[in-house]
């Protein structure tokens, strides 16, 4: 059963007459029974459901369970898998036909080699194609750090974002991400280079929240604040101008070399790049992750500003809210519970 709480000021996440309070179990079981109905077997039933909690209780509603709605709807859900297999393979590399398997699978696989091959040698470069939708990056890094290994992870996508001056999207949103062990735990930094993610697109479209101005386009190249007339074949831009751009644009190309247009022959397509390191091969002895944790300290110890209670790093607000909503609970829309249950 789903739980109602009391509205309470002190909480993390407020609660409203149109939301819901669940624990991570009952989340977790809400996702999973979704996820059983469009067709995933248990076992790959659980590994998306882990990562969409844990993307809820570090604070990104958008890339919580409002995306089985979105994995639910996508076209590559419906069409045939394949089993996730390697088809091109060194001591340090690899190269995965994703089988069309939803994102959450395959780049779980790709992160999952990485990590193999890079305590076997020290270095690992792994690629993924021919899937689509793998969620939030600093989830595989995070993973990659815990088993003391520098990552990095970028991921393309289908065009749904503008380069400037142009009338029809061209690039992915197209995230990337960084992660390095510390004595402390991990530390990652995790960004999308689009204004405006997939997920936020659609979770805005289930609420019926308009979009910021001047970020959304239709798909005459029309400025839009409407959600859905965006996702209808219209996009986005990029975040930070030409800066965010040419993040976006490098994000693609490496898709490219992860595989993307091996499966449909699209160079603009979804390609999911991981680079797992073993800080000893650089820094013998071990000490990487201690000169981790002094490099945060001193940065957090920097003077501050009038006004300023606390210099954050990146992942340390996620880190922190976690913990705090796997005893408070995860607070979800209403009209976001009917939309999954519909499903």
């Amino acid at each position: 059963m789903l739980r109602e709480e009391k509205i309470s000021p002190e909480l993390l996440d407020p609660d409203g007459p149109q939301t819901v309070r669940l624990s991570v179990e009952e989340a977790t079981h809400l996702g999973k029974s979704a996820l059983a109905r469009i067709g995933f077997a248990d076992d790959e039933a659980q590994i998306i459901i882990d990562q969409l909690v844990d993307n809820a209780l570090c604070g990104y509603k958008f890339a919580g369970l409002p995306r089985i709605v979105a994995i639910a709807t996508n076209l590559k859900t419906r069409s045939a898998r394949q089993p996730i297999k390697v088809v091109h393979e060194t001591a340090v590399s690899a190269q995965l036909d994703g089988g069309n398997n939803v994102g959450y699978l395959a780049a779980y696989r790709g992160a999952s080699l990485a990590i193999e091959k890079s305590r076997a040698t020290g270095l690992s470069i792994v690629g993924v194609n021919n899937s689509y939708y793998s969620g939030r990056n600093a989830y595989y890094v995070e993973h990659m750090v815990k088993a003391g290994l520098v990552a990095i992870h970028t991921a393309s996508a289908e065009p749904k974002v503008f380069s400037p001056g142009a009338k029809k999207p061209a690039l992915g949103t197209n995230p990337m991400a960084f992660g390095f062990p510390s004595t402390n735990g991990p530390v990652v930094f995790d960004m999308g280079t689009a204004s405006i993610m997939g997920g936020e697109l659609l979770l805005h479209s289930i609420l019926g929240q308009q979009l910021p101005e001047g970020i959304a386009f239709d798909k005459e190249g029309r400025p839009t604040r409407d959600p859905k007339t965006a996702m209808q074949g219209g996009g986005v831009i990029p975040f930070g101008g030409h800066k965010g751009y040419g993040l976006s644009f490098t994000v693609q190309a490496l898709g490219l070399l992860a595989g993307a247009a091996l499966s449909r022959g699209e160079v603009r397509d979804y390609g999911f790049f991981f680079i797992a390191i073993k800080p000893e091969l650089l820094v013998p002895g071990g000490q990487f992750p201690a000169q981790m944790a002094k490099m945060v300290e001193e940065i957090k110890a920097m003077p501050r500003q009038n006004g300023t209670d606390e210099i954050r790093i990146p992942s340390e607000r996620g880190y922190r809210e976690r913990l705090r909503r796997r005893k408070e609970g995860i607070v979800l829309e209403r009209s976001v519970i009917d939309a999954i249950n519909a499903l």
